[in-house]
């Protein structure tokens, strides 16, 4: 494993005390205290808060030895998981969910150890425009993120259903028509999301390029068309649904972040 120069855990100082308070804070959320359940979320906003001040200073370059925007595979999957866990927030506001929200905390707290490891390099954007190309591209992955966590909620609460006729209702709490309806809700938020991203990357790119990152994004892109189509015209529901999403999402993973981390971990240098 390489680490770059600019790594927190190399250069120390701010974003390394930042990062840590966030692990502490998603650990400490993430241990199994039943009994002191203020303690659980006190230290899950702690994490969520450190691990938004770790992301601005490790995307932005703040305090590193070089500075500039850096969008490597670590802040990628730092960033994603970052947003997906406020779609929890805002949502476990209505609806609590203890379960998936231990389990978005340990996955906080691997993302920030990825990010810290792998910052990437300062990247020059060739167009005004490229920086909202990229907040699209994060943002349509991070409701794709929710979709899959909803998915997985969905085929889990099926499968209890199954085994056991007489629940109606999983253990998240929710009743299955309304994780089913807000699975699709994030998926045809992140599809408009993720179409506008396309067509601004196609308006801001030098020159186009068919190479792994236009490749698989398209081929995301038609996995999520076919399946709204497919929801709105042959009722699809179930795992029949829940597979395409799981699909769609792995081949956005490797349209970005995937690529990223074959270059960044595994051969240690950037992307071309």
């Amino acid at each position: 494993m390489i680490l770059s120069s600019a790594s927190p855990v190399v250069s120390g100082g701010l974003p390394l005390f930042v990062a840590l308070l966030a692990i502490a804070g998603y650990v400490v959320a993430a241990l199994p205290l039943a009994k002191s359940g203020r303690i659980w979320i006190a230290a899950l906003h702690v994490g969520w808060i450190a691990h938004l001040a770790a992301l601005v200073l490790d995307i932005g370059g703040i305090g590193q030895e070089v500075p500039g925007a850096r969008v490597g595979f670590g802040p990628v999957l730092s960033l994603t998981v970052w947003l997906v866990m406020a779609v929890h927030t805002v949502e476990n506001r209505f609806m609590p969910l203890p379960a998936v929200r231990r389990w978005l905390a340990v996955c906080g707290a691997v993302v920030v150890v990825l990010a810290a490891l792998f910052p990437g390099e300062p990247h020059q954007y060739h167009s005004p425009l490229a920086p909202l190309h990229f907040a699209l591209g994060v943002g349509s992955y991070s409701l794709f993120g929710a979709a899959v966590v909803h998915a997985m909620m969905l085929d889990a609460s099926e499968r209890r259903l199954r085994e056991h006729s007489g629940i109606h209702q999983a253990r998240t709490g929710m009743p299955l028509l309304l994780l089913e309806r807000l699975t699709f809700r994030f998926v045809e938020a992140g599809f408009s999301v993720l179409t506008a991203t396309i067509a601004l990357g196609a308006l801001t790119s030098v020159g186009w390029r068919w190479d792994h990152k236009v490749v698989f994004s398209l081929l995301g892109w038609a996995v999520f068309a076919a399946l709204l189509v497919g929801r709105h015209r042959q009722g699809w529901r179930g795992r029949q649904a829940t597979r395409w999403v799981y699909v769609g999402a792995v081949l956005l993973l490797l349209a970005y972040a995937g690529s990223r981390f074959v270059f960044e971990v595994l051969l240690g240098r950037p992307p071309a």
